[in-house]
């Protein structure tokens, strides 16, 4: 549940790599608790944004606050250490967060199975399969210690069905842990089935936000529910009116 405390506010962001000379920049809050959605085409500048709010770059414009000094990160690609078993890379983080030398293999243990995986501690990145590296690193982000979670396309490399699943396994684990997360992905269906709230980008760069959704659409959302169609729908025609505005500008 979220509550009204502010995790992030960006107040008129204008980022580094372009923009309009007209653009106002971008206003956007994320409270406690809350799951956004950062939606918009190839070049809106959703990528960048995040980076602004895991502190990677500084806006060209504007303001920029995060709660949490030190959010944790997943990407596209899972950037687990391959000379390092599945286990070994959580307990690197552990330890780098500070974790008792006794309890780490303990709590890598109890990590992994907040993810549903077992009997993986001694297995190389190179024998799991893409769902496994991506909860791997879920496990490792968590191991972090942060509130914070910044996701940019962590499932975009992985088949639907993988895909499914690991968008109902990660809606329970943000629930179970409390955690605020900032999700970027160009996928409508995705960011409806995962999002307490989406918000579009504008297609020009570090333009503006051109539209936003709240979600009350009960978990799991899964395909074939007809308010998720509806509002995929929805989207999607908006999505498709700024793209075809980017290509008469």
């Amino acid at each position: 549940m979220a509550s009204n405390t502010s995790v992030i506010e960006l107040r008129a962001v204008i980022t580094p790599y372009g923009g309009d000379a007209d653009d106002e920049g971008i206003d956007l809050r994320v409270v406690e608790g809350e799951f956004v959605c950062l939606l918009g085409a190839s070049g809106s500048g959703k990528s960048t944004l995040l980076h602004l709010v895991a502190g990677l770059d500084h806006p060209a414009a504007g303001e920029v606050r995060v709660l949490d000094p030190r959010p944790s990160l997943m990407f596209q690609d899972h950037a687990l250490f391959p000379w390092l078993s599945a286990g070994e890379n959580i307990e690197l983080a552990l330890r780098l967060a500070g974790a008792p030398r006794a309890q780490l293999r303990t709590e890598v243990e109890r990590l992994l199975a907040s993810v549903r995986l077992t009997d993986v501690y001694e297995l190389r990145v190179h024998e799991l399969s893409g769902g496994m590296r991506q909860r791997v690193a879920l496990a490792r982000a968590l191991a972090q210690g942060a509130r914070l979670l910044l996701m940019d396309e962590p499932f975009a490399a992985l088949d639907a069905i993988t895909r499914e699943l690991l968008h109902e396994e990660l809606t329970r684990v943000c629930s179970e842990h409390g955690l605020t997360v900032l999700f970027v992905t160009h996928d409508v269906q995705e960011a409806v089935r995962l999002g307490g709230r989406v918000v579009l980008l504008s297609s020009r760069p570090g333009g503006r936000i051109a539209g936003e959704w709240q979600v009350a659409i009960p978990h799991p959302r899964r395909a074939g529910n007809p308010a998720v169609n509806d509002l995929v729908h929805e989207i999607t025609g908006r999505l498709g009116e700024e793209v075809r505005r980017h290509v008469r500008h």
